[in-house]
């Protein structure tokens, strides 16, 4: 798989085709798709009814017109909402509101995705550990998918099987200090980082890190940059995936390493 591959640079959608289409919908999966992203990345909660469903945060006040918790409504209510409703680029325009867009469950993204297409899948919550196992199986995707999780809990249920997975932020936080210092860093269950060039304003040392983790076979995917200078670097410096929310940008970039 490319998502795993040491010698790969692949483009990954963030979210979806997110700077040109409402986060972790169908239609911003699609276009990402449409404009030739090597892989998508989007973020999974559990409905009401105990379904997985493409949603970023717990509650639903910003990206949609509903207000409340993810966990607080059916699958079904869920797709009802307007996913596309707060979505702006100018913060005057809103063009996705009111065309039916709502928030998808993962068997829906899965059916309408291409079936080879790789996936980077982000656990915002450790009840989708279990559900994801079993979804995965279902659709025969551990061939094409990383899951990860900022929490080490969200993934813990899913280690020591097949499904390839990445660091949780305290597992990345620990590499810090040995890779600044060059020190070897012991292999560890993670077969990939999704790591952040900055982090709560402070730069990510993405690669040095990327120097520490390399003998290990661990890839190194780095979100989120809109920028091309600035994914040309991170490309030269060693990382592999770049995940953006302009992935079409990031596709033109990389011609240029």
């Amino acid at each position: 798989m490319m998502l795993l591959d040491p010698l790969a640079r692949p483009v990954i959608g963030h979210r979806g085709n997110r700077a040109h289409a409402p986060e972790n919908t169908l239609p911003s999966l699609l276009e990402a798709v449409q404009v030739g992203v090597d892989a998508v990345e989007f973020d999974l909660h559990v409905s009401k009814d105990g379904v997985l469903v493409l949603v970023h945060d717990a509650t639903l006040d910003r990206t949609t017109d509903a207000q409340g918790p993810v966990a607080s409504r059916t699958v079904d209510e869920l797709r009802r909402v307007d996913a596309g409703a707060r979505f702006t680029k100018n913060g005057r325009d809103y063009p996705w509101r009111g065309r039916g867009v709502g928030i998808p469950s993962f068997d829906d993204v899965i059916e309408a995705l291409p079936s080879t297409l790789p996936l980077i899948i982000e656990l915002k919550t450790p009840a989708a550990g279990p559900l994801l196992a079993a979804a995965i199986a279902r659709h025969a995707l551990t061939p094409r998918i990383i899951v990860a999780g900022f929490d080490p809990e969200s993934t813990r249920s899913l280690r020591g099987g097949p499904i390839a997975l990445g660091a949780s932020t305290p597992d990345v936080a620990s590499l810090l200090v040995p890779s600044l210092l060059r020190r070897p860093v012991p292999k560890s269950w993670y077969r990939a980082l999704c790591i952040p060039p900055v982090y709560r304003g402070l730069p990510v040392p993405v690669a040095s890190i990327v120097r520490a983790v390399k003998p290990h076979g661990v890839v190194t995917h780095v979100w989120t940059v809109n920028e091309p200078a600035q994914a040309q670097r991170l490309w030269r410096h060693g990382v592999n995936g770049i995940i953006s929310d302009d992935p079409a940008l990031m596709l033109a970039a990389r011609s240029g390493v």
